[in-house]
């Protein structure tokens, strides 16, 4: 009897001990705790109250009401939804944060996450074992020197749409793309094999990525060295004469805006075209079982690398309850709810499993798109990013006028200048 109930004390200890050392939160699990833990150990009270900054757009705020209600039933936390406009979020919260008046949780593209980070507005935050949760393009995203500043909730990139009725199929390479644009471009009759926005790097960026150029040396912590810009190199000089050819040759109109490729596909005169699927719809509408979607085509053997776009929750660093904060950044970003949000928002979820699940994948329009994300690069975050656009963007312009790519090392030039006036590139 003696040595059975040593047992069972020992087993209680140890019960214990493997408590201790487990998670602050496991996300699905604990949301209904009544405590928290810092970084001490100690544990936080629960507040009665999280103010959150959404984004005042009327179906992210739909699917939000409702995962919001989740969490306040599971865990008795009322969620105070602020409408903000995404882009005047920052300019808000750097006045009312120290006044007191601020969210404890706001949303943010990523790219704006440097410019955040070095105005002293968010801290940093520990994902813990869910960190694992989200795609590896989204976490790249978020972590700006070494550090991670958000909970992805959604990713977007672009890819290829094509008209059935023009190509049977989507090119699978770069040289069926191109032989698309040979053969079937009629610009007298303003008809095109092939159109993008070649003068925006946005979209231009699968060709210069595929052949070697970089924006800013990125580093094996994910730190990028502004100091060393790759839009000039060997490989950026192969991309820019492609981008060059194709006005030359008269087979993308100098001067083409979004306008006019939209119209020009919709209107069925041009059979493939790069945009994102927020243009989807309106294809759909205009082309109807005509309309197919695919992921970049090949480059040199590897499918296009696309620029990729997160937007996350980020923690106001005036929270006083940066502890709930996050657990509730965790809970409305698992699973169930990012499915949640893409059924009711429509923006593809940066959960992994989310974006891998058949409700995403099978989705004929958005599916293409969620595959693209795998291949995709993050713009990157930190502020000199933009210093880069203005410059570039004017190349890309010259190029389609007829210059020679010195044009790029001019603009390469042009970015370094912005940098420094800016106070940045240390």
């Amino acid at each position: 009897m003696k040595k059975a109930l040593s047992v069972f004390l020992v087993f209680l200890l140890l019960v214990g001990v493997l408590a201790g050392c487990g998670p602050d939160r496991d996300t699905e699990s604990n949301a209904a705790d009544d405590q928290n833990t810092n970084n001490s150990g100690e544990e936080v009270e629960k507040p009665d109250k999280l103010v959150v900054w959404v984004n005042d757009e009327e179906k992210q705020k739909e699917a939000l009401e409702q995962i919001f209600n989740k969490y306040t039933e599971e865990t008795g936390i009322e969620i105070e939804m602020v409408a903000v406009n995404m882009l005047d979020q920052i300019q808000n919260l750097s006045l009312d944060g120290p006044a007191g008046k601020g969210p404890d949780v706001f949303f943010q593209p990523h790219d704006r996450i440097g410019d955040i980070v070095l105005q002293g507005l968010a801290d940093p935050i520990d994902l813990g074992d869910v960190e694992g949760d989200y795609s590896k393009t989204a976490i790249s995203a978020v972590t700006y020197d070494g550090e991670i500043y958000g909970a992805p909730l959604v990713v977007e990139t672009y890819g290829m749409f094509y008209n059935k009725d023009r190509v049977s199929e989507a090119p699978k390479t770069f040289e069926e793309l191109q032989k698309i644009a040979d053969e079937q471009t009629n610009a007298s009759n303003e008809e095109y094999g092939f159109l993008m926005e070649a003068a925006n790097l946005y979209f231009v960026w699968p060709f210069f990525a595929s052949n070697g150029a970089y924006i800013f040396k990125r580093g094996d912590d994910g730190s990028y060295d502004t100091n060393d810009i790759g839009l000039a190199n060997e490989g950026a000089k192969k991309a820019g004469e492609i981008v060059k050819n194709w006005f030359d040759q008269g087979q993308i109109p100098v001067g083409i805006t979004p306008d006019i490729m939209n119209g020009l596909f919709k209107d069925g005169k041009v059979s493939v075209v790069i945009n994102g699927p927020w243009m989807a719809r309106e294809y759909e509408e205009a082309l109807g079982e005509s309309l197919g979607i695919s992921i970049l085509p090949e480059i040199d053997g590897n499918v296009g690398k696309s620029f990729v776009g997160v937007k996350s929750w980020m923690l106001s660093a005036y929270s006083k309850n940066k502890e709930w904060a996050v657990d509730f950044m965790k809970f409305i970003t698992n699973k169930e709810n990012s499915l949640t949000y893409f059924e009711v928002a429509g923006e593809m979820p940066a959960n992994e499993a989310a974006l891998t699940d058949p409700l995403v994948t099978d989705d004929p329009i958005v599916g293409p798109f969620a595959e693209q994300i795998q291949y995709g690069e993050p713009m990157p975050s930190v502020p000199e990013m933009q210093q880069v656009w203005e410059p570039a963007n004017k190349a890309l312009e010259l190029l389609s006028n007829g210059e020679d790519t010195g044009v790029l090392d001019e603009a390469v030039e042009q970015i370094k200048a912005n940098i420094i006036a800016s106070g940045g590139g240390q």
